[in-house]
């Protein structure tokens, strides 16, 4: 039995539970050999649990057309954004903040991002997303300072 050969990597963000053939997903995948179909079943089925959230995907196509694909955590500024109920950052983060988030918060974010981030500890994880939430124009307190 001959190994495959990973002959093509398709990043995609899509919607959780809501994959459908239309574009983008279709003509992409379409071009690599999957069969769309498949592909949409097994992705809305593993999203399932986090219908409409952000979900990036990455797919890993193989010479016989099969294909392997790994469910990624959203992105920080996503996640930073949904807890905060909020559709989008500031566009003058460092004049106007858009809201608060509590450093616990963001140990939790950082906790359950940290698999697919650039980085080994916690505390690493941790300054990250509070890069990503100053550039948003989030603000950093402590529990006791948001009450």
């Amino acid at each position: 039995m001959t190994k495959n050969n990973v002959i093509k990597i398709i990043k995609l963000n899509l919607k959780g539970g809501l994959a459908n053939p239309s574009p983008p997903i279709g003509p992409m995948l379409g071009a690599a050999g999957i069969n769309i179909m498949d592909f949409c079943k097994l992705y809305n089925n593993k999203t399932c649990n986090q219908m409409g959230k952000l979900i990036p995907v990455v797919i890993k196509v193989n010479e016989d057309r099969s294909f392997k694909m790994k469910i990624k955590t959203s992105p920080t500024s996503y996640l930073l954004l949904d807890a905060l109920n909020l559709d989008k950052g500031s566009n003058a983060s460092k004049k106007h903040t858009i809201g608060v988030i509590s450093i616990k918060r963001i140990q939790e974010l950082a906790r359950k991002k940290i698999k697919d981030m650039n980085c080994f500890k916690i505390d690493s994880a941790i300054k990250m997303i509070i890069g990503t939430a100053k550039t948003l124009g989030i603000e950093i307190k402590d529990e006791e300072q948001i009450i």
